[in-house]
C-alpha cells in the first residue's frame, strides 16, 4: 500500500464528458468485511492460520487486509486459499479484500492503466471482473465490498487524473452489476481526494465507491479526514477506513508481522444489540454497585435481587429490600461462584453475579450480550462507572486494560478465558 504522503492540494476543477453514475445502495449489505467499527491490519503476505489464530486470540485486530489479486501485487499468496477464507470468517475475522492491478498512466508502475479516459474506464471494468472471479472462487461472495488499491500518482497531471477516474468509474461499475460493492483504497492526497472533488464539482461525471480507505499516517485512530482532502459527507455513514499508521513490525502471540494499521468503520458499525433486559421493569446498569447488607434497600437492592433470581439463586420477588430471604440467596450465589459465603454483598459478589454467563472472545468491535455483561462486571471490579451499551469501544478497551493491570494480566485490551475466569471468580 501506499508508503508516501504528500500533503499536494487539488487546484484544477475535474471536467469529463458526461457518464451515467451507477446508483449507491440504499442499504448496507451482507458480505465481506460485514459490519465492524474497530481496528484492521494488512500485510504483504497472508499470514498463515497458526498466526491468524494467534493473533485473534492476542492482538486488538478484528479485521484484516487480503491481496486477492492483480497484476502489481507484490507478494506471492501461497496461504490464500478458499480453506482460508472460510477458516478466518469462522473464526471471527472480518476481511477486507483488496485487487492491486494497473496504476495511474503518470505512476512509476511497470504495468499502469491508459491515459484515455475511456479506455480507462474498460480497464476499470475488467480489473473489477478480474476481481470478482478471484472472490468468487475464495468464497468471498456478492454483498462484499471489494477495494481497489490505486497507489500515489500526481494529481496534477490532468489526464493522467481524469484516467485514473474514469478507471474506478469502471470498477465500480462493474463491480455493482456484479452483486458487489465497490471501495477504493489511496494516499488521501492521491485517489481520495481526487474522487471526492469530482463527487462535488463535476457531480454524476463517475460513479463513487461506496467505502474509502485512505492513506494517512497521522497515527489517529479514527476515520476523520482533513476537509482540505475529504469534503464530501458521501462516506460518513459507516463507509470509511483510514489507514493510520505504515510499515510497523508488531508481535502478537509470539508471532511478528510488518503491518500497516487501520481505524475501520464499515457496514453499518458496531452497533448496540437488541438486548432482552435482564429483568423486566429492573435496571441493572447502575452508576455503582456498593456493598449491601440484610437493612439495605433501593435501586441497587432491586439490581442484586434480579440477577439472583437471573442466575437460579432465588425465586423471590424483587422487593428492593435485602431480608433474609435475599441473605439466603447472595450466600447460596456464592457457595455455587466459589466465593466467600457472608450473605452480604460486596464487591467479588458483585463482579461474579455481573459476569455470569457465556465467556467468548471479546475485543473492541465485538457486539452483543456478553459485552453488556463485561462492561457491568468491569463497573463493578473498578469501582467506577462504565459505558453498558453492549459494544465494545475504545472506552470499554481503556477500561479493560486498567482491569487487566490491577490483577496482574497481559495488558492486551482483549477479554479472552482467562480474564473471564478472573471476572467469574469476583477478582
Amino acid at each position: 500500500m501506499s508508503r508516501v504522503l504528500t500533503g499536494a492540494l487539488l487546484a484544477l476543477l475535474l471536467l469529463a464528458a458526461p457518464a451515467q453514475a451507477a446508483p449507491l445502495s440504499a442499504e448496507r449489505k451482507a458480505g465481506a468485511p460485514g459490519s465492524l467499527t474497530g481496528y484492521a491490519f494488512d500485510a504483504c503476505t497472508t499470514p498463515s492460520q497458526e498466526v491468524m489464530d494467534a493473533w485473534w486470540e492476542a492482538s486488538p485486530y478484528s479485521a484484516v487486509g487480503v491481496y486477492i489479486g492483480g497484476s502489481n501485487r507484490k507478494c506471492d499468496q501461497p496461504e490464500l486459499t478458499a480453506a482460508w477464507v472460510t477458516a478466518q470468517q469462522r473464526r471471527g475475522w472480518h476481511l477486507l479484500p483488496l485487487q492491486v492491478g494497473p496504476q495511474a498512466s503518470c505512476s512509476g508502475y511497470v504495468d499502469v492503466m491508459s491515459s484515455d479516459q475511456p479506455t480507462a474506464e474498460a480497464q476499470g471494468r475488467a480489473e473489477a471482473a478480474a476481481a470478482v472471479a478471484s472472490a468468487t472462487a475464495l468464497g468471498i461472495g456478492k454483498g462484499s465490498t471489494l477495494y481497489y488499491d490505486l497507489e500515489d500518482y500526481d494529481t496534477q497531471a490532468t489526464d493522467c487524473r481524469r484516467a485514473a477516474l474514469s478507471f474506478m468509474s469502471g470498477w465500480t461499475k462493474q463491480l455493482h452489476a456484479a452483486g458487489y460493492d465497490s471501495g477504493v483504497y489511496s494516499n488521501i492526497a492521491a485517489a481520495i481526494a481526487s474522487l471526492d472533488l469530482a463527487d462535488r464539482v463535476s457531480t454524476g461525471s463517475y460513479a463513487m465507491p461506496d467505502d474509502i480507505w485512505f492513506a494517512w499516517a497521522n497515527g489517529k485512530v479514527d476515520t476523520v479526514a482533513d476537509p482540505k482532502w475529504v469534503a464530501s459527507h458521501r462516506w460518513d455513514d459507516h463507509a470509511r477506513i483510514h489507514q493510520y499508521r505504515l510499515d510497523t513490525k508488531e508481535t502478537y502471540g509470539g508471532f511478528q508481522l510488518t503491518v500497516d494499521a487501520s481505524w475501520a468503520d464499515v457496514g453499518t458499525g458496531s452497533v448496540p444489540p437488541n438486548a432482552k433486559p435482564v429483568c423486566k421493569g429492573t435496571d441493572v446498569d447502575l452508576a455503582r454497585y456498593p456493598k449491601l447488607r440484610r437493612g439495605s434497600h433501593g435501586p441497587a437492592v432491586e439490581a442484586l435481587q434480579c440477577l439472583l433470581r437471573h442466575g437460579g439463586y432465588s425465586s423471590a420477588p424483587i422487593t428492593g429490600r435485602y431480608d433474609a430471604t435475599t441473605a439466603a440467596g447472595v450466600t447460596k450465589a456464592q457457595r455455587k461462584l466459589g466465593l466467600k459465603q457472608t450473605g452480604k454483598t460486596d464487591r467479588r459478589t458483585w463482579v461474579a453475579l455481573l459476569a455470569r454467563g457465556r465467556s467468548p472472545l471479546a475485543k473492541v468491535g465485538s457486539v452483543g450480550e456478553p459485552v453488556l455483561r463485561l462492561q457491568r462486571a468491569l463497573g463493578a471490579a473498578l469501582g467506577r462507572r462504565v459505558a453498558v451499551d453492549g459494544v465494545f469501544t475504545q472506552k470499554t478497551e481503556r477500561a479493560v486494560r486498567k482491569y487487566q493491570k490491577t490483577t496482574g494480566l497481559p495488558r492486551t485490551g482483549v477479554v479472552a478465558d482467562q480474564m473471564w475466569e478472573r471476572l467469574l471468580q469476583g477478582r
